[in-house]
């Protein structure tokens, strides 16, 4: 999987998800807005439709919970604790950093048992 974000001129943020499958490769398109303006930690995300942008429930919560000091690897998650993922620059994280990556989930309260790790080829999406 590879995920990318942009900045855009109205200060949200363009998602773009990028997914190998059976088939071929799966896109999902979204928009984020910055929630926290302190710590630019906490964001609602959407890949529904903008005509559907007024139901809050088309938003999703992305909380940064975790973040390398050089922003070599991030952990995003949710409030509820349902969705947890561990980001990084790099198609593999070394055994120290997702152990700090790992460490951050839980200190949060994560169960990392439930994590799953995606397997990764250098210069594929």
């Amino acid at each position: 999987m590879r995920a990318s974000y942009a900045t855009r001129a109205d200060g949200r943020i363009d998602v773009v998800n990028r997914c190998r499958t059976a088939d071929g490769q799966t896109e999902a398109r979204g928009v984020a807005r910055l929630v926290d303006e302190q710590t630019h930690a906490k964001l609602k995300v959407r890949f529904a439709p903008a005509w559907l942008s007024w139901l809050p429930p088309v938003w999703g919560d992305y909380w940064i919970i975790g973040l390398a000091p050089d922003y070599s690897w991030a952990v995003v998650g949710d409030p509820g604790r349902e969705y947890l993922w561990i980001l990084a620059r790099t198609p593999r994280l070394d055994a120290e950093s997702m152990a700090a990556a790992r460490t951050a989930a839980q200190a949060n309260g994560f169960d990392v048992g439930r994590l799953v790790q995606t397997k990764q080829e250098a210069g594929r999406p």
